[in-house]
């Protein structure tokens, strides 16, 4: 990943007053001679900390005005960084930006994990401006608008540091999957904004930790996805929203199940009980977050089911 991609990073991030840190997670491979030659930063973290943790520790030691959430599978383009730093520098009010993401392997078409930006539906299923579930667009500058997002991917987020830390970062228990999700979340409730920038534009392998098919993803969409809407939903929505999901989250066990996946099929049902096991140790949180939000229900969630609209109106 490094020698495919970091080149692309260090061409065309080359601005005044930007460093570019790579934050080494515990690798046992020679990563760090592969980047000696590079003009970049190395941090060592020591050992494998997941994704959130990791990017946490690792912004323990920076104090810029703004960081960039980058994955190690993520191409840049020329003048990919300018327009998200300028959106920034004339929106006070936004905390975090994305660049339109682009597959590396279909550059054609939109990538799943961001594409033009990051929306949520009611009953907590995230999808993007160009992808809905796994139905992904191709790219026709249908979205090349600047707009108001739900959440900024994780592959690549430009957000301000200190309201990053503000928020206590991504949450270190998710350990991967949805905490981009559940941050912007919690920005959202207390006050501030998010959006695409699609003038800045990237390319993403995606899968690159884990492929989309593993049992280990699913298990982590579906357990963090749970645990992060019992920490930001209001109690006036709560229980509705879990209600619905424990139907439809067996119903997609059982589709699973039906159609060969039975690895991960289980994996939605070992996640349902890691949710109900871990969800007495995030009651701080939900009290935190319900105490905190200047605004109890973003109106950026879609008063709408895209599992409904997907299966039976295909809108």
């Amino acid at each position: 990943m490094l020698k495919r991609y970091l080149p692309s990073v260090v061409q065309y991030t080359s601005i005044e007053g930007v460093e570019i840190v790579v934050a080494d997670n515990g690798s046992t491979d020679n990563s760090k001679q592969v980047v000696k030659d590079f003009p970049v930063k190395w941090l060592s973290l020591g050992r494998n900390y997941g994704f959130a943790e990791g990017y946490n520790r690792a912004l323990e030691s920076i104090d810029s005005q703004y960081v960039v959430l980058l994955n190690s599978d993520v191409e840049v383009t020329n003048n990919w960084l300018n327009p998200l730093l300028q959106y920034l520098d004339e929106n006070e009010d936004i905390a975090a930006v994305q660049p339109k993401i682009l597959s590396w392997t279909r550059k054609e078409y939109f990538e799943h994990a961001g594409a033009a930006g990051g929306m949520m539906d009611r009953l907590g299923y995230p999808y993007c401006r160009g992808r809905i579930l796994s139905s992904v667009e191709k790219d026709q500058h249908q979205y090349d608008s600047i707009c108001s997002v739900f959440w900024t991917s994780g592959a690549c987020m430009c957000v301000r540091t200190n309201i990053y830390k503000e928020m206590g970062g991504l949450d270190n228990d998710f350990f991967a999957h949805m905490e981009e999700i559940d941050l912007c979340w919690r920005m959202q409730c207390r006050g501030y904004r998010l959006a695409c920038v699609p003038s800045g534009v990237v390319y993403h392998l995606g899968g690159g930790m884990l492929n989309y098919d593993s049992p280990r993803k699913t298990y982590l969409n579906f357990r963090n996805c749970l645990l992060m809407l019992y920490k930001n939903l209001p109690s006036n929505r709560l229980w509705k929203v879990l209600i619905s999901r424990f139907f439809l989250d067996y119903l997609a066990a059982c589709h699973l199940l039906l159609t060969g996946h039975i690895r991960n099929a289980w994996a939605v049902v070992q996640a349902r009980y890691a949710f109900w096991k871990m969800r007495s140790s995030f009651r701080n949180r939900r009290k935190e977050n319900i105490e905190k939000a200047i605004v109890p229900y973003p109106e950026t969630i879609a008063d709408r089911s895209i599992i409904f609209d997907y299966y039976f109106t295909r809108s």
